[in-house]
């Protein structure tokens, strides 16, 4: 197939194409506006590949879309705003990237031959839950700006499905952590502080819960869901590795050879979720089961951002 993925320049979605690149003979076309976090470097070791190529263009620009997207078979769709902090500063660029920019992807594609049309999602769409795990037909919960356009997103995606037969696939995954992940988010943030000897900033109590998966794992699911899912369907994707952020931050305490001194309790952020848990039992019907356990995944990221200062310390600059 020759696949066109959005956002690849991104954390998951560089990582998705070295996948691919890795395991079938796939061409594909990566598809950026490399805004703050998409990062050309991320995909540097594979720049000389024959079988990818790369496109600089705006999700939003209609035209700019139509060009680079004609000539695929599938769309693999990544491109989001998808930091929740940002989003309560500024929710109006969330909803037009996640929102506008995948209502243009599903309409050009539309006009397309296309086999599948893949629309990557995540597990905060339902928001929170105090026991038990949701299921793909659950009720969505959204409770910030961005989880809320992810949530209008996936209906968009879906929707071009049911009234256009565009053949779309949902996948919602739960937290990512790894390789080429900007350092905001709370793993590489944690990690590249305590390397650079600075506190960690750990929101309310600590207690919050969130299911986290190497990135690895999630693009494994993410490729399986792309060739054997149903269309119309939504599969969710998750580690199995329900933690604290407490304990999260204890491990990465720990890895990085620091103490609890080491931790700055901050004031929780507005309208943070207390637990995300999902069930993964659709995605695990198709053959995919995650492959690294928490502690194995957390100890290779560690040491993947030791060993690669030249990548993060100009992003943190």
């Amino acid at each position: 197939m020759k696949l066109f993925v959005t956002g690849a320049a991104g954390f998951i979605g560089s990582n998705y194409v070295r996948h691919v690149l890795a395991t079938t003979d796939d061409e594909v076309t990566v598809y950026d506006a490399l805004t703050y976090a998409g990062n050309l470097s991320s995909l540097a070791d594979i720049a000389d590949d024959p079988r990818y190529t790369f496109v600089q263009g705006d999700i939003c620009d209609r035209d700019a879309v139509a060009a680079a997207m004609t000539g695929h078979d599938a769309v693999v769709h990544f491109a989001a705003e998808s930091h929740v902090d940002r989003s309560i500063v500024d929710p109006d660029t969330f909803v037009r990237t996640n929102c506008l920019g995948t209502n243009v992807l599903c309409d050009v594609a539309r006009h397309l031959d296309l086999e599948r049309f893949l629309h990557i999602s995540t597990d905060e769409v339902y928001g929170s839950i105090e026991e038990g795990s949701f299921v793909e037909t659950d009720r969505l919960g959204p409770r910030s700006p961005y989880s809320s356009s992810k949530a209008g997103s996936d209906l968009i995606a879906l929707s071009y499905e049911e009234t256009y037969g565009l053949p779309v696939i949902v996948t919602r995954s739960s937290n990512n952590f790894g390789p080429f992940q900007f350092p905001e988010k709370v793993i590489p943030l944690f990690v590249t502080n305590l390397l650079d000897g600075r506190k960690v900033p750990l929101y309310g109590d600590g207690l919050n819960i969130r299911d986290w998966i190497y990135v690895e794992d999630n693009c494994a699911g993410v490729d399986m869901v792309l060739r054997k899912g149903a269309v119309g369907e939504i599969y969710n994707i998750g580690g199995g590795n329900e933690t604290t952020n407490r304990e999260l931050t204890e491990k990465v305490l720990s890895l990085c050879g620091a103490g609890d001194e080491m931790i700055e309790y901050v004031q929780d952020r507005l309208g943070h979720d207390r637990r995300y848990s999902i069930d993964c039992s659709k995605a695990n019907a198709l053959g995919w089961t995650p492959s690294r356990s928490l502690d194995e995944a957390l100890a290779a990221t560690v040491e993947w951002y030791r060993a690669n200062r030249a990548w993060w310390e100009p992003l943190k600059g």
